[in-house]
């Protein structure tokens, strides 16, 4: 409890007057009596005013709240949280109300000045916009409340738990289920390229039809029918998607809001999302980090909520990347062949270390390494040079690119595909290569 600024400010006035009334009498002007005596009457009526409306206040039950809160949220998006308050007194009330959000949250409209009336309920919101994945705790609300006489403030703290996760940013990913495949895509910046050919996997027999060719004829059938029956193919969809994901030190980068951890999280998820549309089945291993994860390839559209469940609060360390211990640890679990998306941020010093363990991956695997590039070193390449210290950090970031580019050649003259991708566009670059390669038959 503490005193509010109307009884500071009745204080004030009569600490003034007797200041006042001091001087005068330092002065040896006469002083009525009276005058004296009023000034006592006001200090122990004002006295008595806030001792009872201490009481009062303090026997004054708190207000009730409630929180709605989104067991979902997330990760860097604004979301809505509500408050309802109801009181049980004769008379309106005018409160404060601050809700402890947990402190990796950003929060706007509060603190926020409500007003109670009797025997209703009044609804308020605040937004928040969760900076980091996890399991996040709302403890409690703290509610500043004015005695009836409005001499005192009370700050009252309700215990009113309420417990969320913070996801990857999927409100994409479940919006996409509104639209069409080809419109969802398309949107995301993905290039449809035509089909070469025809597909892998045989999907039914049926009659001949203009722009068929000739290998597709099936002579049994068609000396059965006594017309000509063509095969029909479709693209192989009993196909498998395992995500190797660096979670150590060198996706701690940060571009933007997001590191690079978190946007290796959404391309993932995105990718995922759209081999799970395509029939195909999704998993994801983690390597470098505290404990390491592994979910089994699986198809259905159910796996999205399995694999939103398993990273969520799933966080980089500063651990260092081992390549051969992750591929080691890879080829004792999954031995049906699948394309294996290996995430990470690729230094020069992974030359030997990395080629290695991808030709030991790729002898019964489909191999593709996506590596992050920092937005900063693109900025500095053409950043005009006006300065000593410009022109240093222009080197550096150029012979930085330049070995960094000489790794990716070097995979890329063994045959191993890599992905140079800046942080926002790694998700659309990933799909435009599977969607490609799932189109040429080559998975």
């Amino acid at each position: 409890m503490k005193p509010s600024s109307t009884l500071l400010r009745l204080l004030a006035g009569l600490l003034l007057v007797a200041i006042v009334l001091g001087a005068l009498d330092a002065l040896s002007v006469a002083v009525p009596e009276r005058l004296i005596t009023l000034w006592w009457g006001a200090l122990l009526l004002l006295t008595l005013a806030a001792l009872t409306d201490a009481l009062r206040l303090r026997r004054l039950p708190s207000p009730r709240l409630q929180r709605q809160l989104p067991g979902n949220l997330p990760l860097g998006r604004w979301s809505e949280v509500r408050l309802n308050a109801e009181h049980a007194y004769n008379r309106g009330l005018h409160i404060e109300v601050f809700d402890h959000a947990p402190q990796d949250m950003a929060v706007e409209h509060m603190p926020q000045q409500v007003e109670l009336r009797p025997g209703e309920h009044t609804t308020f919101s605040y937004r928040v916009r969760p900076l980091v994945r996890g399991h996040f705790v709302f403890p409690r609300c703290e509610v500043s409340l004015p005695s009836p006489l409005r001499l005192w403030q009370s700050r009252r703290y309700l215990e009113i738990r309420d417990e969320t996760r913070v996801y990857p940013d999927f409100a994409r990913l479940y919006g996409a289920q509104l639209m069409a495949m080809d419109d969802w895509v398309s949107q995301l910046g993905v290039r449809q390229r035509q089909r070469r050919g025809l597909g892998q996997e045989f999907h039914q027999l049926r009659e001949f039809r203009d722009g068929d060719t000739l290998r597709q004829i099936d002579w049994k059938a068609t000396a059965r029918k006594r017309t000509p029956i063509a095969r029909e193919y479709q693209d192989e969809r009993d196909q498998q998607i395992l995500f190797l994901l660096d979670c150590g030190r060198r996706m701690r980068s940060q571009d933007g809001e997001l590191s690079h951890f978190d946007h290796a999280l959404n391309a993932s998820l995105l990718l995922g999302y759209v081999a799970l549309r395509q029939g195909d089945a999704v998993g994801l291993m983690t390597f470098a980090s505290e404990q390491r994860r592994y979910l089994p390839p699986v198809k259905g559209q159910a796996q999205v909520n399995v694999l939103l469940n398993a990273v969520y609060d799933l966080q980089s360390t500063q651990r260092p990347a081992d390549y051969s211990d992750a591929v080691d640890a890879l080829l004792k679990r999954q031995s049906r062949r699948a394309l294996v998306v290996l995430i990470s941020n690729l230094r020069d010093e992974d030359d030997e270390d990395l080629l290695g363990a991808v030709k030991r991956l790729e002898r019964r695997h489909r191999v593709l390494i996506a590596s992050l590039r920092e937005d900063v070193l693109d900025n500095l390449r053409h950043t005009e040079v006006q300065d000593y210290e410009s022109a240093l950090n222009y080197c550096g970031a150029v012979d930085y690119l330049n070995a960094r580019n000489t790794l990716h050649e070097r995979l890329a003259a063994h045959n191993v595909p890599v992905l140079d991708a800046r942080p926002g566009e790694l998700g659309p670059e990933l799909v435009n290569r599977y969607l490609a390669w799932k189109k040429a038959g080559v998975l």
